[in-house]
């Protein structure tokens, strides 16, 4: 199955207005058990039901968590109502780490999450997320969807009995909110950040000490010292999240996520029951939800940066030697995890790798030369507005 191939799937998308065009049947409404239908002459069986998402995000946070209130929204509208989901926020039903493992287990059919979360279960579903260095959200839903990077990543997800499809991505994130400014590699050693994913190993080897801490405790750790640093998205969440009233020093760019792509998990034999026109209605609830989660961050974001200047804050560019050292050990550990773990998590990486020095190659040209002459327009202009 191309999990990700969603325009090809307007027939299907048809399908599913088309039905919805008919307007709603009889049936009880009782949830997951498909007895609800529609049957008669040129009638499509058409279950009525509703199903539980557990999200890894706070629901304070309405962009992150808003990807899966999206796509509820959606594929309810796509199924005239007759499919209906209630999302709950991390720690309602589980953790915000444990999302993978209720999908699974089955305890809900439906999950919102980020599969670096889960590396410990298998190091591959880091390329459902984000590499350190790696490909922007144009790429690396471009690598899933057209590149070869769907089957991949399919196939990492089927240990767990879980089918995934893109539903959200943040964009290029931040560097994060620091005690004290980081002016050189050495600054690292002993630090002790909040921080997921390869990014965490990788500040590892370079002296910090990484935590995993869930967005909604992230700043009460920074607020009673248990951390020196957090990373989260960007300007505009971590203005909610309000870390500027902890620290002002805000480092850029987020290295170890130049995008971060967010999944909708699916139980796996919930999904092979449902009818073939909810399947594309999902396949297009979660690309709405993906394309709208991007928007919604690159709209917002300018305006919660200049107000986080406005207040205070000082913007940072992380130096010169913690960038080349950390792009020298994000590549090492990548080549050691493909050593450790053998052909399948090598084919992913040279898929990726691959992808992405092609795709650099193409935007380096044109588009990176408009970007860097608009950006030095920018701040000109600033300069001579001030």
């Amino acid at each position: 199955m191309d999990r990700r191939r969603f325009l090809a799937q307007s027939a299907a998308a048809a399908s599913v207005a088309g039905l919805a065009a008919c307007g709603p049947g009889p049936g009880n409404g009782r949830r997951n058990t498909g007895d609800s239908r529609e049957t008669g002459p040129g009638i499509v069986t058409r279950p009525r039901l509703r199903w539980r998402l557990a999200s890894s995000f706070p629901g304070a946070l309405d962009v992150i968590h808003g990807g899966a209130v999206t796509f509820a929204d959606r594929l309810r509208q796509l199924t005239d109502g007759r499919f209906e989901v209630e999302v709950f926020e991390a720690g309602e039903i589980v953790p915000a780490f444990q999302v993978l493992d209720a999908v699974q287990s089955g305890s809900v059919e439906l999950g919102h999450s980020a599969g670096y979360y889960y590396l410990g279960k298998n190091p591959a579903l880091v390329f459902d997320t984000v590499l350190p260095f790696g490909m922007s959200a144009r790429q690396h839903d471009a690598w899933v969807r057209e590149g070869g990077g769907g089957p991949l990543i399919d196939r990492a997800l089927a240990d767990f009995g879980v089918v995934g499809f893109p539903a959200g991505n943040t964009g290029a994130q931040m560097g994060g909110w620091f005690r004290q400014p980081v002016g050189s590699l050495a600054d690292l050693r002993g630090l002790r950040m909040r921080i997921p994913g390869l990014g965490a190993r990788v500040m590892e080897r370079l002296g910090a000490i990484a935590q995993t801490i869930p967005g909604g405790e992230i700043y009460q750790a920074l607020e009673r010292g248990a951390i020196d640093a957090t990373e989260w998205v960007g300007p505009y969440d971590d203005s909610k999240l309000g870390f500027h009233e902890v620290v002002q020093t805000y480092h850029f760019p987020g290295w170890w996520e130049p995008s971060a792509t967010l999944s909708l998990y699916v139980n796996r034999a919930r999904w092979d029951a449902l009818p073939s026109e909810y399947q594309a209605a999902i396949r297009l609830a979660a690309a709405d939800a993906n394309a709208t989660m991007l928007h919604r961050y690159d709209a917002r974001n300018p305006a919660a940066l200049a107000d986080l200047l406005s207040g205070g804050v000082r913007l940072v560019p992380f130096p010169e030697d913690v960038m080349r050292a950390a792009s020298r050990e994000s590549s090492a550990l990548m080549e050691e995890t493909a050593s450790a773990e053998g052909p399948a998590y090598r084919e992913a990486l040279e898929s990726y790798r691959s992808f992405q020095r092609a795709s650099d190659r193409w935007l380096g040209s044109a588009e990176l030369s408009l970007a860097r002459f608009a950006a030095e327009q920018a701040r000109t202009d600033a300069g001579r507005a001030a």
